[in-house]
């Protein structure tokens, strides 16, 4: 047993030496940025830090790292600690833009800076979509579905996930296409 931090910790082979550190996804931060960027379209104040709700009933919290407002948009920038994984984007800030969209528009998800789209067939989402897969989607969802009934706002959004520096991370990848 080691009494070091995790910080302390020397690393022997790939894992660390010592219990591992627990991260976030890319779409857990990507959700908290979401939520606090709305919460301020709505309100005008951001709540920092952020607090989401993931389905296996963690309640994180998120600080910000970025903030910015403009009539009709709202951008949070929320930075990624994946932990102990070993993710490529550990370190990257996670931004994420929120416009009103059109009435009965629902949500709409884009890709902005750093984050791809779709195409090729064969993934669960449609060719041009951007590339944020389901399960985020639907935890942003459900997590922005808060907000509005908390707020008692109508849900019909633009959201727009950017990771600056993003194609230049994806390159280090097996899909850096």
């Amino acid at each position: 047993m080691t009494n070091l931090k995790p910080a302390e910790q020397t690393i022997t082979g790939r894992k660390p030496a010592g219990p591992l550190r627990k991260g976030w996804t890319t779409g857990a931060c990507a959700t908290a940025a979401a939520v606090a960027a709305y919460h301020a379209l709505i309100t005008g104040k951001f709540p920092d830090p952020v607090t989401i709700y993931l389905p296996g009933g963690q309640t994180p919290e998120f600080k910000l790292n970025s903030r910015q407002s403009e009539p009709g948009q709202v951008s949070v920038g929320i930075i990624k600690d994946a932990g102990d994984d070993p993710d490529i984007t550990h370190g990257a800030e996670i931004i994420v833009t929120v416009r009103s969209g059109f009435a009965g528009g629902g949500i709409r998800f884009f890709a902005g800076e750093g984050v791809g789209t779709v195409t090729l067939p064969g993934l669960p989402l449609a060719v041009g979509e951007p590339a944020i897969n389901p399960k985020p989607r639907e935890i942003i969802t459900h997590n922005l579905q808060r907000v509005a009934e908390t707020l008692r706002h109508p849900l019909d959004l633009e959201i727009t996930v950017s990771i600056p520096g993003g194609e230049t991370l994806a390159q280090k990848t097996m899909n850096g296409r």
